[in-house]
Parts: structure tokens; C-alpha cells; sequence
């Protein structure tokens, strides 16, 4: 005998960059840089020239604010980079 099929929808967790403090734009940078060792090295290198190509044909829709805050963190590591993005958004 065949167990009966049971058609699931999916769960979605909807959690909105707004609630997470880190905007779609400064998701998709840290993806990138995540997924793409090439684009992390730019990214750290020279953040300026990185974030003007974009990633795989697409830029990052990033406010004055987080271009700005991106450009201005030295970091070593795309680790230390998140840190200090999150230290600034947080206030400390």
C-alpha cells in the first residue's frame, strides 16, 4: 500500500534587511565578496573600484552612507569588514 501524498508549501522566514539593520545592498556586497574570492580581494583592496563594477553585470544599490562607510574601512579580512560595518551600524 502507497502512503497518501501530502503537498507542502514551503515555509518562508521573511526576515527584511530593515529588521536586520543591513540593507539589500550591503547583503548582496557581502555575498559577493563571500561566493567570489576575486571580488573579496578587490573588495578589500580597493573597495571604491569594487563596488563601481558591481558583481556579475549588476551594481549594488548602496545609499551615499554605506558607499561612504565602505570606503572608508581598512580591513584585512572580509570577516573584519563585517565586523566593522556591523560595530558602525550598532553605534559603538
Amino acid at each position: 500500500m502507497l502512503a497518501p501524498i501530502t503537498i507542502r508549501r514551503p515555509a518562508s522566514v521573511n526576515i527584511t534587511a530593515a529588521r536586520s539593520g543591513v540593507s539589500r545592498g550591503l547583503s548582496r556586497v557581502f555575498s559577493a565578496a563571500v561566493v567570489n574570492k576575486q571580488f573579496c580581494e578587490l573588495l578589500l583592496k580597493d573597495p571604491q573600484k569594487a563596488l563601481s563594477r558591481g558583481y556579475l553585470g549588476e551594481s549594488f544599490l548602496l545609499s551615499k552612507e554605506e558607499f561612504d562607510l565602505i570606503l572608508s574601512i581598512r580591513a584585512s579580512s572580509l570577516s573584519d569588514l563585517a565586523r566593522q560595518v556591523n560595530r558602525y551600524q550598532n553605534g559603538n
